[in-house]
């Protein structure tokens, strides 16, 4: 059984976290005042009747957690895609995914001018040869870390942000964490099949515009799946955004549109298999390679 690389998995998880920290004005704090004219705006639209009830709850407190979980999720998945597109247009993944080569290999390698033969003069480094391996999914955890630490740093200050203009009491902690890191894995995984479908910046965008964003806006963050028509109604059980905002909210409102057990066995169910396609993909070097 290959053992786990702790060393070059724990350096890549500090890589993803230093990358996003340095900018922290940009992926931090951004998110907040986003989240925040969000509120304002919704709040203003409503007018006179911004004290209104969705389903027995005030408006305000209502959207409150969806916006909340909205920048929870939008950040994870922004932090895993672009770090990889960025690393497959640099052409630094290479670094990740090269197989290693043991002491005998290279002084082998080396004695017999294999290396001349197979590579361009200059082109393999010292530190590549002797870089330590890592497992498709210790490259996968290493990213979703980086996407969990980003969106929980959000979650913090936006729910602290949030609080001050919409109180909230948390009623259920274990749940409310649950959801928050059941989604940010979710969408951190879906960031790292995005960076590694994606051949360009522009097809990063087409699936934020198209498929992440429409999503998200349309799985009852601002308003109570209720009041679809039946259609839409069951539609919207088959949005895994759905479950993350509808359970979030349970654990700040006390209140849902769904089953929160059927809620955590989806997300548990989803990310089991982004884990499992993520890592293949590494493994196989899918659109990495190339």
């Amino acid at each position: 059984m290959q053992s786990i690389n702790v060393i070059g998995t724990y350096t890549l998880c500090k890589r993803e976290v230093w990358r996003f920290a340095k900018v922290w004005n940009q992926t931090v704090i951004a998110p907040v005042i986003t989240t925040l004219l969000f509120l304002a705006i919704m709040t203003l639209a409503m007018g006179s009747n911004a004290g209104r009830m969705v389903e027995g709850v005030q408006f305000n407190r209502f959207i409150a957690p969806g916006l909340i979980m909205m920048a929870i999720v939008q950040n994870a998945f922004a932090n895993t895609s672009s770090s990889l597109m960025l690393a497959k247009i640099q052409g630094v993944i290479i670094d990740i995914l090269m197989p290693p080569l043991s002491g005998g290999e290279v002084v082998l390698a080396k004695a017999f001018w294999t290396m001349a033969i197979m590579m361009r003069p200059g082109a393999m480094k010292r530190f590549d040869i002797l870089m330590p391996p890592l497992t498709g999914g210790e490259v996968v955890f290493a990213y979703v870390v980086g996407g969990i630490v980003r969106s929980a740093l959000v979650g913090v200050a936006v729910m602290a942000s949030v609080y001050l203009f919409v109180p909230f009491s948390l009623f259920h902690f274990w749940i409310g964490l649950y959801y928050v890191l059941s989604a940010s894995v979710m969408l951190a995984l879906l960031g790292v099949l995005t960076g590694i479908w994606s051949q360009s910046f522009d097809q990063l965008s087409a699936i934020t515009n198209y498929i992440i964003t429409p999503l998200a806006f349309l799985s009852g963050t601002f308003y109570s799946i209720r009041q679809l028509p039946d259609f839409f109604y069951k539609v919207c059980h088959f949005n895994p955004f759905f479950y993350m905002i509808d359970g979030f909210r349970y654990a700040l409102i006390d209140y849902t549109d769904g089953m929160i057990g059927t809620g955590m066995a989806v997300l548990m169910a989803t990310n089991v298999i982004l884990w499992l396609l993520t890592a293949y993909l590494f493994k196989k070097g899918y659109r990495l390679k190339t």
